[in-house]
């Protein structure tokens, strides 16, 4: 009987505290069109899949009141689980207690599933949903973040790492999606600034809201801070379980092999590239003509548009593409998509993914503004992430290929493995008015 009793106290309170912040805290979520912290791991985790770690933790602060305060969980959900049957390793703030504030024992769960993660090799996801440090606790809530910025440094490049923005994520909290892999934005939800409104209101006396500061278009479309945009957190999950299809779980492994297709008819090079240098094209149509079933996964579509990266699949394995976008700025290389390349080439590389490079540009983008911006140093992140790449690297030159971008595109001189050109494709240092206006100047 007594055990018997003592069981039925731990379901009592194992309900009790799955229930975060209580029923007032669960509506006022939902009033703000939001989901719950488990209604988020549920969608996104395979069925029946989660399971939960440190579920009883509490904090252990004693001033300000705190001494007098249940936070259930401390704030934050953590524990594994499945995604296409394959395990994950995750955490979901819980805005319903405390506003997800992060304070010691707060920072200790997320830590340790990420110490897990690490150990294990499987690949880490973090919902951020909080109101940033929890001041009561304070330096203790500063030491929680830097643990969790170490281990993301210690686990780049050696694990996924996934961030999903769902509520605010401000002060020093935003640098852990910055170290992580991927970070996914949902409209109206999503929030993510260093300084929020009122300090900007006090300090420069600029009005702003929090969604024109850091919302999902800004940091999808103008920062590039986002990797995917969403209207909805279910498409978001649906987008996070597609990402997940075309990785290894490890840098020590191999993606998974996906079903063999050929592409689709519809797509076929010789009839998207144009003849005509000058006329644009779409070169992601040119990517599926190569792709099994002509899918093609893209990354940071909104942001840095003259550069196209993302993952495909040939032959059931996955690839890395890479391609100079005609349709924008006819494809040349500046400071966001050398970001935007290097750092996508370097994560290639890290998981073992080949890539493939499509390239039709004239070169760097001219101008005062890219050259203060700093092009120079931006566009060499470009050159040292082919260069380094030790994967399968193959290029293809489309139609035109100009002076330092044609370097910079994983040349045969950047030791690509094999370099392909279109029958009509031009190697040069620069255009033919360029040079002719040059060699044939009168002095």
């Amino acid at each position: 009987m007594a055990s018997t009793k003592k069981v039925q106290e731990l379901k009592k309170r194992r309900e009790e505290v799955q229930r975060g912040g209580g029923e007032k805290a669960i509506q006022k979520q939902v009033a703000m069109g939001k989901m719950t912290a488990r209604e988020r791991i549920v969608k996104l985790l395979d069925e029946g899949s989660f399971n939960e770690y440190d579920l009883f933790v509490e904090h252990e602060a004693r001033d300000f009141g705190m001494d007098q305060k249940t936070l259930h969980g401390d704030g934050v959900i953590t524990g594994t689980g499945t995604i296409g049957g394959r395990p994950v390793c995750i955490f979901a703030q819980d805005f319903t207690v405390a506003g997800g504030s992060l304070g010691n024992m707060h920072a200790r769960k997320i830590t340790k599933i990420m110490d897990h993660s690490l150990k294990m090799r499987m690949p880490l996801i973090g919902i951020n949903d909080s109101g940033g440090a929890r001041i009561q606790e304070g330096v203790n809530s500063l030491a929680g973040y830097g643990e969790i910025f170490f281990r993301n440094t210690l686990a780049s490049g050696v694990i996924p790492q996934i961030s999903v923005i769902l509520g605010p994520c401000a002060g020093g909290a935003v640098y852990s999606p910055a170290l992580t892999d991927f970070v996914f934005v949902v409209e109206n939800i999503s929030k993510m600034f260093i300084t929020g409104p009122e300090v900007i209101k006090t300090v420069l006396g600029e009005d702003i809201s929090m969604e024109e500061l850091g919302g999902a278009r800004v940091h999808s479309e103008i920062t590039g801070n986002a990797h995917f945009f969403s209207e909805t957190e279910d498409e978001c999950f649906e987008q996070i379980k597609s990402l997940l299809s075309y990785l290894p779980w490890s840098n020590t492994d191999v993606p998974a092999r996906k079903e063999l297709k050929n592409p689709l008819k519809k797509y076929n090079i010789s009839h998207i590239v144009p003849a005509d240098k000058k006329q644009p094209y779409d070169v992601r149509n040119v990517i599926r003509s190569v792709t099994d079933g002509s899918d093609f996964f893209e990354i940071q579509e909104s942001w840095a548009a003259n550069i196209v990266i993302g993952f495909g699949t040939m032959g059931g394995r996955t690839v890395g593409f890479v391609a100079n976008q005609p349709l924008i700025l006819a494809g040349v290389l500046d400071v966001d998509s050398s970001d935007k390349a290097g750092r996508f080439i370097r994560y290639c590389d890290a998981f073992n993914i080949p890539i493939v490079t499509f390239v039709d540009l004239p070169g760097y983008l001219p101008g005062v503004d890219q050259e203060h911006a700093g092009v120079i140093r931006h566009g060499a992140k470009v050159l040292y992430a082919y260069s380094e790449a030790t994967v399968p690297k193959i290029t293809l030159i489309l139609r035109k290929a100009y002076g330092g971008g044609y370097i910079a595109m994983n040349s045969r001189h950047l030791r690509a493995d094999f370099v392909f050109a279109w029958p009509d494709a031009e190697v040069a240092v620069m255009g033919p008015e360029g040079a002719t206006n040059i060699i044939f100047r009168k002095v």
